[in-house]
């Protein structure tokens, strides 16, 4: 499902990069796709490990059904829907490492899902910055 979701973020950043007009925002949209593949790479790699070793706790409960329903990714929305989408997306990802953190016992595998929580908790804020610029132009 990480993967799955690493690999949908990256399309949707380099689809949004393709249209958007903004020089900086397709720079960051084509900057958080390399991210969100080396996101993709590392997962892979975990996955190749014994399941065993990986130390998940079994009375976790990750509350996956409980998230909000995140609207589909389109390349054709307006870039400012495409960075609240992107936000919700970043959000999901940090609350999704953040729980697998808490539940690894491996001390390795718990930073390397902190690690990445954190990044993308840097892309979150980062996207919303832009998107406080860019929704309420008039204000500044």
């Amino acid at each position: 499902m990480a993967i799955d979701r690493e690999v949908e973020a990256y399309s949707f950043y380099n689809s949004v990069a393709e249209k958007v007009r903004d020089e900086n925002l397709k720079s960051l949209f084509r900057e958080l796709a390399g991210e969100e593949t080396s996101h993709r790479e590392f997962l892979q790699k975990l996955l190749s490990k014994d399941v065993a070793s990986l130390g998940f706790s079994t009375t976790k409960d990750y509350k996956v059904g409980d998230s909000i329903p995140t609207p589909p990714l389109t390349p054709d929305m307006k870039p400012v829907d495409g960075l609240v989408v992107a936000i919700k997306k970043e959000l999901e990802a940090m609350q999704m490492y953040t729980a697998l953190a808490n539940v690894s016992e491996g001390a390795e595998q718990k930073k390397l899902f902190t690690e990445l929580a954190t990044m993308e908790r840097g892309h979150k804020a980062r996207l919303e910055d832009i998107y406080v610029n860019t929704a309420y132009a008039e204000v500044w």
